[in-house]
């Protein structure tokens, strides 16, 4: 006699797109409790430019995957994996229907679709020479080093190039030789989250979050932890960093943080177009569709 699959609810969506109302929402509906899948959420003492949700809203709903860290402790995707994994294997255990939400598409997608990370941390310094060098020198180094690679990375995207040369600079062996797939035994539902007015929903958020304390949260953590806190180059903070600095003014951060931030979500939406392939939710009536969906999914 086979056991009874474990059914997981996954919803994601690009940032400012109302996941963190929209899960609460669900949650309640469903009575069950919210993974955070956020690789900045789990830092302390970064609460307004990640857009954690709110004490409030964690009393209304207990959020797993928030404030697990210090914001000096670098944590990669391979720990967070291992952390995520038990925390979810733990719902699973108390026969609860786990529910994961998030927007960065890598750490889901670690925990989701299992891939293994090689539990290798930045290197600053080989970096910095290679992006010295330049995309297309390093994409030619890619090419030499680990062919396999350049089949799924884009000879644009410079992130996964130096990553993937970082890997194997320090390792000695290919990326693609190391990454391996092995999916949870889970039914999964993904439901994806999109916005038709995204950019104005970017532009108010990124408002609320200068005028309601970004400011003074990073003036906390430049106190705490000294201005190079690697975390401070995160969207919003850099710019927070540069107002305390004198170098942009507070309508300039603005400006410059929502554009980033359109960008970054531009991003995303290719990452989640490319790598997922989620029911998108209608916008007309986000939650009522969520539970129609769901609810055919846990028949």
């Amino acid at each position: 006699m086979s056991s009874r699959p474990t059914n997981v609810i996954v919803l994601i969506g690009p940032t400012a797109s109302g996941k963190t109302e929209l899960a609460i929402d669900i949650a309640e509906y469903f009575k069950t409790r919210i993974h955070n899948i956020d690789s900045r959420q789990i830092y302390k003492s970064m609460d307004i430019g990640t857009a954690k949700p709110s004490e409030n809203q964690q009393k209304k709903i207990k959020h797993f995957l928030i404030d697990i860290e210090e914001p000096f402790n670098h944590m990669n995707v391979k720990q967070f994996q291992e952390i995520a994994q038990k925390s979810i294997k733990r719902e699973i255990k108390k026969n609860n229907l786990p529910f994961l939400v998030g927007g960065s598409g890598l750490y889901m997608n670690s925990i989701t679709k299992g891939f293994f990370v090689p539990d290798i941390p930045p290197q600053k310094h080989l970096r910095d020479q290679l992006e010295e060098l330049g995309q297309k020198k390093c994409w030619e180094l890619l090419q030499n080093c680990d062919p396999l690679s350049t089949n799924k990375i884009n000879s644009s995207d410079q992130i996964r190039t130096i990553r993937a040369l970082e890997v194997f600079y320090v390792t000695g062996k290919p990326l693609s030789t190391q990454k391996i797939q092995k999916p949870p035994c889970w039914r999964i539902i993904e439901l994806g989250l999109d916005r038709e007015n995204l950019k104005e929903r970017i532009l108010q958020r990124t408002k609320n979050m200068f005028f309601n304390g970004i400011i003074d949260e990073t003036k906390h953590l430049i106190s705490q932890y000294g201005s190079d806190l690697s975390v401070l180059e995160t969207i919003g903070y850099r710019e927070a960093r540069d107002v305390l600095n004198d170098n942009l003014s507070i309508d300039e951060a603005i400006e410059l943080t929502t554009t980033k931030t359109i960008q970054f979500a531009k991003r995303q939406k290719t990452w989640f177009r490319n790598k997922n392939n989620p029911i998108w939710l209608n916008n007309k009536n986000l939650l009522k569709d969520a539970i129609i969906k769901i609810e055919s999914f846990l028949d």
